[in-house]
């Protein structure tokens, strides 16, 4: 029951190319630092990442696809990140973009073993109708765009049917975590990290502070440790800003 190993490195090393990852975290707040890193040293590529944002640029999933690591990335906001924009345009990048609550509710369906869903958002628009550049050619025009999805109407409203997510792995961020994998998370550094916890078929979390089980309050349980497979304790690990605002000195 013992699920901690003793590094980053270790934790992600049968991570291959071409592996799909789901990835906590909202922009920079709940990233797995420690573990992107990693896997950036490791060299793998042709990954397929699943996360909110793709970082910034050279922070984050914005380092793993500032080294062309990243063939395919579904997100929901590109951000502040000038590279992921350059690869997209250029054709070099293929994106998934999808309605937030969407990618939180693919993701969570995939956790719970449900394979699909109707939802409202994206009806009417080319989410539902298909036509979403997927890959651009780097000339200008489309290279690989969206397909048509199913729409049907319940109780005279349209809804779109949206596919859930599974991924080969899943790397998340929490404040606590235990030696059975329970994970508790900072307050919104929770964000997609629970969602994406649930969707991996092997995850791995890295922790700031590791207790011994039966440490943490079970009320206080965000993940339970049935859906964590590795642990890795990162006390320190460092820790970004999107974007700093402070208020003038005469405010």
């Amino acid at each position: 029951m013992d699920k901690v190993v003793g590094s980053a490195a270790e934790a992600v090393a049968d991570v291959a190319s071409g592996s799909s990852l789901a990835v906590g975290g909202f922009g920079l707040c709940g990233i797995p630092a420690a573990l992107i890193e990693a896997l950036l040293a490791t060299g793998v590529d042709e990954l397929e990442t699943v996360s909110n944002t793709c970082g910034v640029d050279e922070w984050g999933l914005g380092m793993l696809l500032a080294a062309k690591r990243i063939r395919r990335t579904t997100g929901s906001y590109v951000g502040e990140n000038k590279e992921f924009e350059r690869q997209f345009l250029g054709g070099e990048l293929e994106v998934e973009l999808t309605p937030q609550g969407t990618l939180a509710e693919r993701l969570r369906a995939g956790g719970a073993g449900i394979p699909a869903f109707f939802t409202p958002a994206g009806v009417g628009t080319q989410v539902a109708d298909g036509g979403l550049p997927l890959r651009f050619d780097g000339s200008g025009g489309v290279a690989l765009a969206s397909e048509p999805k199913e729409v049907r109407e319940f109780d005279g409203q349209a809804y779109v049917l949206e596919r859930a997510i599974r991924t080969d792995f899943a790397l998340v961020h929490a404040r606590f975590g235990d030696r059975h994998g329970n994970l508790v998370y900072e307050k919104t550094a929770a964000n997609f990290n629970p969602l994406c916890a649930a969707a991996g078929r092997i995850t791995i979390a890295e922790v700031e502070e590791l207790v011994e089980p039966g440490e943490l309050d079970p009320a206080r349980v965000h993940t339970p440790g049935i859906f964590v497979q590795r642990v890795v304790h990162v006390p320190g690990v460092e820790k970004r800003i999107e974007r700093r605002t402070v208020a003038r000195a005469d405010a």
